[in-house]
């Protein structure tokens, strides 16, 4: 069956050259984005309420972009004046150079890891003796938890903000070709708002094995997968299958 839409699960790129406008200039598809999660901030009440003290940590662990600013949002809140002298450790570059929204970079003390999580453990056990801050999300993977237990370093974990599902009410009459999911948080959503959904003839393309497993789980067939070593994005993913789903139009 040929591809003609495409709901991708996610903001609209914000970049003019984002892979997905070319997908869809050259494929002749139409594509289009919705967020089926969203983050809510804890209120700095909860956080109190999870005994954090943000003067009792030296060092601050940011994994992602929202822990930045869901980090700084609760300060403000707290009135806590942020020290010169607290240490960023930072998941990747992304995160790192997205702290500059908050900070003077080069009078902070800011130690980036690659990627992962694990990339960065190395830097958090160099400075085992500070105490650390997790502020995170209600959905922390599991791994985190234990890296930072084997390190043997003393930190403590907060969630400063929350994933929650979006109201897709106003999608109940459209139809997709292609729906693309990138974590399980999104099937999680499609089945909130929709609790009858039917797969049908509707392709499913998602992004990562625990995604897979949340599909599969729901008894859904996966029919584009991504990362493989021949389609490493989900863009390359989708555009090997429309190139066959469309052969001949």
């Amino acid at each position: 069956m040929k591809v003609k839409t495409i709901l991708v699960s996610q903001p609209e790129p914000k970049v003019e050259n984002s892979p997905y406008f070319d997908l869809e200039e050259k494929q002749k598809v139409k594509i289009d984005f919705r967020s089926f999660i969203h983050v809510e901030g804890i209120s700095a009440k909860e956080i109190r309420h999870q005994k954090i003290d943000l003067s009792h940590y030296t060092a601050i662990i940011l994994t992602s972009r929202n822990a930045v600013d869901h980090f700084f949002r609760v300060a403000e809140e707290m009135r806590f004046k942020v020290p010169d002298t607290l240490k960023y450790f930072c998941q990747s570059e992304a995160v790192a150079y997205y702290l500059q929204k908050y900070v003077v970079y080069r009078k902070r003390k800011i130690y980036v890891g690659k990627r992962t999580f694990a990339e960065l453990s190395p830097l958090i056990k160099k400075y085992k003796n500070e105490k650390f801050l997790l502020p995170n999300t209600d959905k922390v993977k599991d791994a985190v938890p234990k890296i930072l237990n084997d390190l043997g370093v003393e930190w403590k974990q907060a969630t400063f903000y929350k994933t929650v599902v979006s109201d897709l009410s106003d999608l109940a009459n459209v139809s997709y070709d292609v729906l693309v999911f990138f974590s399980p948080s999104g099937i999680e959503s499609l089945f909130k708002n929709f609790p009858d959904f039917k797969q049908n003839d509707t392709r499913i393309a998602v992004f990562g094995n625990t995604t897979i497993k949340a599909v599969e789980e729901k008894g859904l067939r996966v029919d584009i997968a991504a990362p493989t070593p021949e389609t490493p994005s989900m863009t390359m993913a989708l555009q090997k299958y429309i190139d066959k789903a469309n052969k001949g139009k």
